[in-house]
């Protein structure tokens, strides 16, 4: 049996760094040059960011905005090629600015290479989310891969 994780188990380990709000933690289960897309990303957030600091200067605030406080439902399947995982998560917590119950359900793809994301891939409805947020952004509104 081998004891190199697989990429269910890697995908397992960073939503964990994610609900243990270590933000940097979780970047750094990222590859250098990892590449993190939003498709449905909301208007005046980035839809695409190139890079760990990029992902990571996304992300940083994001706890002190959003407190989630559990991953309610999780279905994970690894696929075909064992580098890929895909999950079906729900978060719950409270947006902190204005006391808004944050209930959010994600579809993510993630691709690992060396133990690290490559790839993150995560859709989510943004309609939801921004009824949820009701304008307080979780990051400054610069593209971070502009900095």
């Amino acid at each position: 049996m081998s004891s190199t994780p697989t990429a269910v188990e890697l995908l397992r380990r960073s939503l964990d760094t994610f609900l243990a709000k270590d933000m940097k933690g979780w970047t750094d289960l990222c590859d250098e040059n990892v590449v993190a897309e939003f498709p449905f990303a909301p208007e005046g957030s980035p839809a695409r960011l190139e890079g760990r600091t990029a992902l990571y200067e996304y992300l940083r605030n994001y706890p002190s905005v959003i407190d989630v406080r559990t991953i309610p439902a999780l279905r994970t399947y690894s696929t075909s090629d064992p580098n890929v995982a895909i999950a079906e998560w729900s978060a719950s917590g409270r947006v902190l600015a204005n006391g808004n119950a944050y209930e959010m359900s994600y579809a993510t793809f993630v691709t690992f290479r060396n133990g690290l994301i490559v790839n993150y891939r995560e859709y989510w409805n943004p309609l939801a989310f921004a009824a949820a947020m009701s304008g307080v952004q979780f990051h400054d509104g610069k593209d971070p891969a502009a900095s």
